[in-house]
């Protein structure tokens, strides 16, 4: 496996050693201890989620406060998205700014984001499905979004229609009026 930390170093794209031929293919999609070597995080994934979007559907920006906040290991298995982590550490000196990765079913990339990032989506293909980790429980209570077009924020979305957004989506507030990490 292939770790890259990305222009916010505490994020990290894996690009997985496939062996494929003409049965198929097999990867090893995690393994703890090289996580743990490649990232120095000790992540202890306690729940998996999977989602389906159709073209267009951007899901975000999500995160989760302490003491609920999530880590999350993400990766698509079917089609293709542009996924994004925007780090909402007060005390980073990368605060505010975003990165933003192209995973699909095709490159089989998965990208780390660690707490203290808002994390999202817009599917680019037909449809996609979209696996993630996560290193704490959904706690609704908990859960804060940013607005996926802040203008503060300047998210460089790939997709050049109107976004299909969901009700939580649409009522996400600007990074300045959010609840944010320290």
């Amino acid at each position: 496996m292939q770790a890259t930390r990305l222009a916010i170093p505490d994020v990290v794209l894996f690009a997985p050693k496939v062996f494929g031929d003409e049965r198929g293919f097999f990867f090893e999609s995690f393994n703890a201890r090289l996580f743990r070597e490649l990232t120095g995080a000790e992540a202890n994934f306690v729940q998996d989620n999977h989602s389906k979007s159709q073209k267009g559907v951007l899901r975000g920006l999500h995160y989760q406060l302490p003491p609920m906040a999530q880590g999350k290991l993400v990766r698509v298995v079917q089609g293709e998205v542009f996924d994004v982590a925007v780090d909402i550490r007060k005390s980073s000196p990368t605060f505010g700014l975003w990165v933003g990765e192209i995973l699909s079913a095709d490159n089989k990339r998965q990208m780390w984001i660690p707490e203290g990032f808002a994390h999202g989506f817009v599917t680019l293909s037909d449809t996609a499905e979209f696996l993630y980790k996560t290193t704490n429980y959904y706690a609704p209570e908990y859960e804060r979004s940013i607005a996926w077009n802040d203008a503060a924020v300047k998210v460089n979305w790939p997709y050049s229609g109107v976004p299909v957004l969901s009700g939580k989506d649409q009522a996400a507030v600007p990074l300045a009026e959010a609840e944010l990490f320290a």
